[in-house]
């Protein structure tokens, strides 16, 4: 999914994709630790794809700031 794409989502609708991509990503390790997995590029993508949702939220404020990034 493109950035843009994330834009156009409600705040709820972001939230909910992004828990959805979270999980996604746990299966993927789930399959990828047990020798299940067979299209690893698809761990990277997802990854990313959280990066982008949690990068929106924050755009948008709705996230709070996390520990490590206090000045």
């Amino acid at each position: 999914m493109k950035a843009d794409d994330f834009r156009k989502l409600s705040d709820d609708e972001l939230a909910q994709r992004e828990q959805d991509l979270s999980e996604e990503y746990f299966n993927l390790r789930f399959q990828f630790f047990t020798g299940q997995l067979e299209n690893t590029a698809r761990m990277r993508g997802v990854r990313k794809d959280i990066a982008r949702a949690k990068t929106i939220r924050r755009e948008r404020g709705n996230e709070p700031a996390s520990a490590g990034s206090e000045g």
